[in-house]
C-alpha cells in the first residue's frame, strides 16, 4: 500500500504554477483595461448663462465659468478669466481698464492683449449668443477676436 505524501517539491511546483498564470492573467487583464478609454467628466464647453438683464454696463465675473461677461451699452463680450501663463484666475482692474494676474503679474489690456507677460498669449474671447429663452450662450470651443460681439436690443 503506498502513502500518497505530498512533497516540498510538489507544493514549489504548484506555487510556482500559481505565479507564472497569476502574472500572466494580471498582465491580460492589464492589457484588456488599457483598451477601454478613460472617461474625463469636464464640464461642458458650451453653457448657458443668465439673461441679458443679469448684466449691467461694465464686466462681470462669474467664478463658477471663470468669464468675464463685457457688456458697453448693447454689446455683449465674454473673455476668459484664465491666463495664459499658468492658469491663474485674472483680475479686472477698472481703474486702469485692464486684467492683471495676480500670481505673476502678467498684464492684459482691455481687448485681452497681453501688455506684459510672463504670458505670451492674450486672453481668448469666446463666441456668445441669445437662446430663444432670453439666456446668454457661451462657446468656449469658439475663441472669437475682441471685435465681434453680440448686438442686443434693450
Amino acid at each position: 500500500m503506498t502513502k500518497n505524501r505530498y512533497t516540498r517539491r510538489d507544493f514549489l511546483n504548484h506555487l510556482g504554477w500559481f505565479a507564472t498564470l497569476g502574472t500572466f492573467g494580471g498582465m491580460t487583464a492589464a492589457s484588456a483595461r488599457y483598451l477601454i478609454p478613460n472617461v474625463l467628466y469636464e464640464p461642458p464647453k458650451e453653457f448657458k448663462i443668465g439673461r441679458i438683464d443679469n448684466y449691467p454696463e461694465g464686466v462681470d465675473f462669474l467664478s463658477d465659468r471663470r468669464i468675464f461677461v463685457v457688456r458697453e451699452k448693447n454689446l455683449i463680450k465674454v473673455v476668459s478669466a484664465v491666463c495664459t501663463h499658468l492658469g491663474c484666475t485674472v483680475n479686472w482692474v477698472a481703474e486702469r481698464h485692464r486684467w492683471e494676474c495676480p500670481c505673476h503679474g502678467s498684464i492684459f489690456n482691455r481687448e485681452g492683449m497681453v501688455i506684459r507677460g510672463p504670458a505670451r498669449r492674450p486672453l481668448p474671447w469666446y463666441e456668445v449668443s441669445l437662446t430663444p429663452d432670453g439666456r446668454l450662450l457661451v462657446d468656449e470651443q469658439r475663441i472669437v477676436t475682441f471685435t465681434e460681439t453680440l448686438s442686443v436690443k434693450t
